[in-house]
């Protein structure tokens, strides 16, 4: 199970549906059943707009990521899904990484919701599943935005063992708010209360995966016809922006553009959060 006692579980629903009331928007909540587990969509925006879909992080669940970008309802009709095994209200069922299976249970929630011309939005864990997705089956896609994505790069084991992970299960077994602090301030540009408070509900309360994260193959890379664009963060050590644009101009033909956010860690501030959201809109 992702949740390890029902008591966790509803602290961290009770963060969510404090995150998405304070996001003080007009949305609907829908249930996709999929094969792989039901899934939580959060749908806002007109729906006569093109569809956008938003893909959260690991640690991560839909209202936190309409908070980092909450303008593409001018624009789109949004569904920020919840993706599954994550502190969020879809089902606990783990997916495999080294298969398509995320892929396919995207693909399966978008012929669900009956959309086609999909713009889709990863960040991070987010990034890996649009991948996946267009592995897959790219034809109801149109163009994929990835920020920070996992998938294209690793950092230096090393680093991360040291700077994030060692911290991280030391917070893990004392809940020493000292450690998490750590790992928030190695992983964000800046971060507040509620990401702190967030973060440490997750990692105290969830069974998180720590196995070793894939990355593309290029035969796989060179197989994508759909207009990719990358936001790569400049200081991120788990996925180096450096590192990753120079191997995704390599490997994905339909690489359309590249951006270094400069001096970002893994998750950009607020600021850059509003220049790659202006640029997803223009």
């Amino acid at each position: 199970m992702f949740f390890k006692s029902q008591e966790g579980k509803e602290k961290i629903i009770s963060l969510y549906n404090q995150k998405l009331k304070e996001l003080n928007i007009e949305y609907s909540e829908k249930l996709v059943e999929t094969k792989f587990g039901a899934t939580n969509v959060i749908i806002t925006g007109d729906t006569k707009q093109p569809p956008l879909l938003l893909i959260h992080g690991t640690g991560g669940c839909a209202p936190l990521i309409l908070e980092s970008f909450p303008n593409f309802a001018s624009k789109y009709c949004v569904f920020a899904v919840d993706v599954l095994a994550q502190p969020n209200k879809s089902a606990e069922n783990r997916l495999d990484m080294k298969s398509l299976e995320y892929g396919k249970w995207l693909i399966e929630i978008i012929i669900k919701l009956r959309l086609k011309d999909v713009t889709l939005v990863g960040f991070s864990f987010g990034g890996f599943i649009s991948l996946k997705a267009l592995e897959f089956n790219e034809t109801p896609i149109k163009h994929v935005f990835l920020i920070a994505p996992v998938y294209i790069v690793n950092g230096n084991p090393l680093l991360n063992l040291w700077k994030m992970f060692i911290p991280l299960k030391k917070f893990i077994k004392t809940n020493n708010q000292k450690h998490i602090k750590k790992v928030m301030s190695v992983l964000f540009s800046d971060y507040d209360d509620f990401a702190l408070a967030f973060m440490s509900n997750t990692f105290q309360h969830c069974n998180m995966d720590f196995s070793p994260l894939p990355v593309i193959s290029k035969d796989s890379a060179k197989n994508i016809k759909t207009p990719i664009s990358i936001f790569a963060a400049d200081k991120d050590i788990m996925f180096p922006g450096k590192k990753m644009i120079k191997r995704a101009s390599k490997i994905f033909p339909s690489l359309k553009e590249v951006v270094l956010i400069k001096n970002s860690k893994h998750v950009p501030s607020a600021t850059d959060n509003v220049m790659v959201q202006n640029k997803i809109l223009n």
